[in-house]
Formats: structure tokens, C-alpha cells, sequence
């Protein structure tokens, strides 16, 4: 099979073009060719920039065709319109990777892929950070649009996983295996109360394992794409963090804090204690119980947290990091707040 990727060599991309090449297809990487490329010679690389008016824009893909296309870097309508546009009638199936922010309504759990979608306020806005569900929700118009039952469109909630390259899962697994690299923490971890505080996320591993099935059932639709609301806790993820922490030599322990103190002492939810939305979020405390029924019916399978902690934690410790945590809970900060638990 021949396969266009748009990005391709940081996070998801890359477990799909690493998993896609021993499988024996061929593949193309569309890139700014800003991040280094892994594959080498065994992938095509044209480089390029989704926005047609940067550079030369979309000119290298202005000749070829694709059993299919995975877009993994598409963010503004007006880009992913203008790459539908000179890629149709030249790609069998297109594959948009869009997220659980597109729907309008996250207050409440069990949001299915039939919930309204976000509205973009302001629709000339550009404004990423500010608009990225509203954003995302028009990516995928586009797409349909185009496409038609030739369109698949994932809706992802949080990508984990090795090559991740935030702090929103990554921060976990160096609390547990590596906390020097967070500065001079304590023995006990701060976790938000209470364990049994649902949390979703996926392996980007087990989304390429769920794409690639998708793509050979030649796949349309959408399918919300992560973890069964309820099968991770917060409380398992301590489980498996502490056992990755006995594992590395560090038997770290965890104090359980009330949300009511984290935020009396201003931890910033999901970024400084990633992971953690709190119930006083009436807006945003259903994005991590979303309903998973139709990818389950079609094959979707998720690994155990430990592993994703474990590989991600390789990852991190043998690879240059840069200028990482910089948002998630102070050291200092952490060691007052476990002196409450």
C-alpha cells in the first residue's frame, strides 16, 4: 500500500510511519522538514508547509497518488481545505486526526460521536490555543466535505506514549522513574484525591494498532479514540507508577490531596498536576469519561498504564530533553502539599 503521511516524525506520526514501514508498505512524509527525520531513506520526505501561502506551500505534493492519507498536523480550516482540494481525486482514503475537544459540550460524561460539535466564535480566527476544538470541528467539515464515506475522522483524547513531546503524561512517568529530572523531589508523590477519579487517555501505539485496522477495512465515519471510560483511575495510575518507581530504585509513595487544596494553593489543573481536571470544571469534567463503544466494537484494544509509563519513561531518560516541565507542580510546592495528606 501507498501511503501519504502529513507530518510524520514527532510523536503519532512517527509510531504510524515506524509501524507502517515493517509492515512492508511504502510511505511519504509531508514535513517543514524542521524536525528530524528517523526514517532516512526509507521513506519519501518532501518538504513543504500546510499553509499554501508560506514558502512553497503545498507544491510538493502537487504530483502523486495514495491508496491513502493520514493527516496528523492539520489545525486551521483554511490549510487542511487548500490539502484536500490538490490531493482529491488522487487519494483512496483520507484519514483526519482531529480530538474530543471538537465537541461543544464537555460538561458531563459519555459524550458519544453524535454530540454537536464546537462552534468557532470568531470564524477568521486562526488562534490555536484559543480556539483548537472550534478549529478542529471545521478541520473535519472540510474533510467530510471532500471526502464524503471516503473520510475517517478520529477524535483522540489524550495521546500518550513514548516520543511524546509535552508534559501532560510524560510528568507521571518521571515523577515515578526519574524524579531528579523534575528537581530535588520528596518520596511522595502528590496525586488529586480521590483514587477513583476517572481518567482516559491512549498509547499512541494502540491508535496506529486501531488505524491500521481501519485502513485495511477501508474504515469511514467517526469513532471517538481512547481509553473506556472507567478502565483508568487515578488510583491505577499510583498503582503502576509506584511499581515503575520500586522497579527503577526510588519507592516513591503517594499523598492523596483534595482537589479543594490544590486549588485553595493554585495548582494549575491538567498542566501542573497533568491528568487532573477538577469536579468544579463545568466545563470541562466530561472530557476524560468520553463514551469509546464504537472504536471497542471495531477492535480498538488499550495496553496496560505501566507499560505506556514504562516505554515512555525509556524514551525520556535517553534522549535530550531541553526545557521540560517547566508548568507542572514545583517540587517545593509538592513537598508542603503532601505534608496535608
Amino acid at each position: 500500500m501507498n501511503i501519504l503521511v502529513l507530518g510524520g516524525t514527532r510523536f503519532l506520526g512517527r509510531h504510524f510511519v515506524a509501524e507502517t514501514l515493517a509492515r512492508g508498505h511504502r510511505l511519504t512524509l509531508f514535513t517543514r522538514g524542521q524536525s528530524p527525520n528517523p526514517f532516512g531513506t526509507a521513506v519519501e520526505l518532501r518538504v513543504g508547509d500546510r499553509d499554501p501561502d508560506v514558502g512553497a506551500g503545498l507544491a510538493a505534493l502537487a504530483a502523486g497518488q495514495w491508496d491513502v492519507a493520514l493527516d496528523t498536523s492539520g489545525y486551521l480550516p483554511r490549510h487542511v481545505e487548500a490539502s484536500c482540494a490538490l490531493l482529491d481525486g488522487r487519494i483512496g482514503h483520507y484519514i483526519f486526526v482531529s480530538s474530543v475537544s471538537a465537541y461543544a459540550d464537555l460538561s458531563s460524561p459519555g459524550v458519544d460521536e453524535g454530540a454537536a460539535l464546537a462552534a468557532l466564535p470568531d470564524p477568521p480566527s486562526e488562534d490555536i490555543a484559543l480556539h483548537y476544538g472550534g478549529l478542529k470541528a471545521a478541520c473535519e467539515a472540510h474533510v467530510r466535505a471532500r471526502f464524503g464515506n471516503k473520510a475517517l475522522i478520529v477524535r483522540p483524547g489524550l495521546i500518550v506514549g513514548p516520543h511524546d513531546p509535552t508534559d501532560r503524561f510524560t510528568y507521571w512517568a518521571a515523577r515515578f522513574g526519574a524524579p531528579t529530572l523534575l528537581g530535588a523531589r520528596g518520596a511522595r508523590a502528590v496525586l488529586p484525591a480521590p483514587p477513583g477519579r476517572t481518567i482516559q487517555c491512549i498509547d499512541a501505539r494502540d491508535v496506529v494498532a486501531w488505524l491500521l485496522q481501519a485502513i485495511q477495512a477501508q474504515r469511514g465515519g467517526t469513532y471517538n479514540l481512547t481509553s473506556p471510560a472507567g478502565r483508568f483511575t487515578m488510583g491505577g495510575l499510583a498503582e503502576a507508577g509506584h511499581e515503575l518507581s520500586v522497579a527503577r530504585g526510588f519507592d516513591v509513595t503517594i499523598a492523596w490531596v483534595g482537589e479543594a487544596t490544590l486549588e485553595a494553593r493554585g495548582v494549575v489543573p491538567w498542566s501542573g498536576l497533568p491528568l487532573w481536571i477538577p469536579d468544579s470544571d463545568r466545563v470541562l469534567r466530561g472530557m476524560l469519561a468520553v463514551d469509546v463503544t464504537r472504536a471497542l466494537d471495531t477492535g480498538l484494544s488499550i495496553r496496560p498504564l505501566l507499560q505506556t509509563l514504562t516505554d515512555t519513561l525509556e524514551v525520556l531518560v535517553s534522549t535530550p530533553q531541553g526545557q521540560r516541565f517547566t508548568s507542572v507542580l514545583t517540587a517545593e510546592l509538592e513537598t508542603e502539599l503532601a505534608a496535608t495528606a
